[in-house]
């Protein structure tokens, strides 16, 4: 189900009912400059001129509304520079399924999928489905899966409060546990080379929770700490994926943690990517339900220059079956995206969490922990204790990045001058002067923690 397909140049099946094309149309420009005003219109899109391109567009639909090709045009246009409420604003007026045909009503549809506008998309699926093209039956009932998980969506909606709230987002660029570690072991990441993809890790939403604001507002939970704790572990992967560079962001408010009750749509995408600096390529995002301990978890990848939603993973678990699910999941993800092992010598080895649920949230109290540092969190949000992370580096004895998290905790807290847990002391001390430190070449920490 690609986003905002232009196939009218590709198309050899025309619309029923639509004249021949004229091979020479190519050559000209249509009636009126038609063709010269959607490229300049397509160049205000690029220059960021959103409105200059709105201009236009209602100018040219003003005479040739009637025209397929133009509304898919406008459309694809708006589409692929992440503008799908003005497919909307501009198509759902205009559109007629008997004289556009399927290409250009697909888009729009495609835009209520975007902003999760289910009963509009439904609705338009039916015209859709009443042209009977066989060609296209396989693909309406993709989207007709897509709809019915919205109704779902919307049912879990129902109370939540939609109110615009001002949330930042934070990215991390690099590891979580790295940060601390920049300056006495920068050789733990690895040198990458060539052109990167650029992919980014959201924090999951909680669809159907209530009362998302007034527990955020609280130091977090088990639960809120998976929504940070899932990206942080994928973009750790894939932090040592060749041809990859990969980023965590997560939300935060008035120096506390941000609660998503619903799930990302098109709008949240691009302003990830504008926010950006070098732009994203691909964007993962997340829907956690969590059911008496039975977990299930959404991933979504959208390629971000045709703002389409490309794949979706699904994975359940309870506490007892959690590491056997996650790796499944993490497996089928790394398979679909490409994931490659960068080449021996360049930076620490990537080795894969033997308990993945238990390093992922030992993450998730490393970002908490910075974030105190840096003041984006206030005192009372930052763990107690380093439980999190003294878990997470006894059930990963092989993993070195879950006991550099808890060395770089501890170094923290040195910094400030914080009593050191004699427990946590105890176990690191003796993991830096064990073998797997030598091999990572961080036993030299062990003098700065002394």
């Amino acid at each position: 189900m690609g986003l905002f397909d232009r196939f009218a140049a590709k198309n050899t099946n025309p619309e029923p009912g639509t004249p021949a094309a004229d091979p020479t149309a190519e050559k000209k420009p249509a009636s009126g400059g038609v063709l010269p005003q959607l490229a300049a219109a397509r160049e205000k899109l690029k220059a960021g001129d959103l409105p200059g391109a709105m201009a236009v567009y209602e100018s040219v639909l003003a005479t040739a509304s009637d025209r397929s090709d133009i509304l898919m045009t406008i459309s694809a246009d708006l589409g692929t520079t992440g503008h799908v409420r003005e497919i909307i604003e501009l198509l759902a007026p205009r559109y007629d399924v008997e004289k556009h045909g399927a290409a250009a009503g697909i888009n729009l549809l495609q835009a209520y999928l975007a902003t999760r506008d289910a009963e509009s998309a439904q609705h338009l699926l039916d015209l859709l489905f009443a042209l009977k093209r066989p060609d296209l039956e396989a693909r309406l009932v993709g989207f007709s899966n897509v709809i019915a998980e919205l109704f779902i969506s919307e049912g879990e909606a129902e109370h939540v409060d939609t109110a615009e709230k001002k949330i930042s987002l934070v990215s991390l660029s690099k590891p979580v546990w790295f940060y601390g570690l920049e300056t006495l072991a920068p050789h733990l990441l690895p040198a990458k080379e060539g052109k990167l993809r650029r992919l980014a890790f959201a924090q999951c939403a909680l669809p159907g929770t209530e009362n998302t604001d007034a527990i955020a507002a609280r130091p977090e939970d088990d639960l809120g700490r998976l929504t940070r704790a899932i990206p942080l572990w994928l973009a750790d992967a894939f932090s040592f994926s060749a041809g990859y560079h990969a980023v965590a962001a997560v939300g935060s408010v008035a120096q506390h943690y941000a609660l998503f009750p619903l799930e990302w749509v098109g709008e949240n995408i691009r302003q990830l990517n504008e926010s950006s600096d070098s732009g994203l390529d691909y964007v993962v995002t997340g829907a956690l339900r969590n059911r008496n301990d039975d977990f299930e978890l959404v991933l979504r990848i959208w390629e971000v220059k045709k703002f389409r939603e490309l794949k979706v993973f699904n994975a359940r678990w309870t506490p007892s079956t959690a590491d056997a699910d996650l790796k499944k999941l993490f497996d089928q993800l790394s398979a679909y995206m490409e994931w490659k092992a960068m080449p021996a010598g360049r930076g620490l080895v990537y080795t894969a969490p033997a308990a993945p649920l238990s390093y992922a949230m030992g993450l998730g109290a490393s970002l908490s922990h910075f974030l105190g540092e840096k003041d984006v969190l206030a005192p009372d949000q930052v763990p107690a204790d380093l439980s999190a992370l003294l878990q997470s580096a006894r059930a990963n004895p092989d993993l070195p990045a879950a006991q550099l998290a808890l060395v770089a905790a501890l170094l923290r807290l040195k910094a400030k001058g914080a009593p050191l847990e004699p427990e946590a002391f105890k176990y690191a001390c003796g993991w830096l002067s064990s073998a797997g430190a030598q091999a990572a070449d961080v036993s030299a920490l062990a003098v700065k923690l002394a």
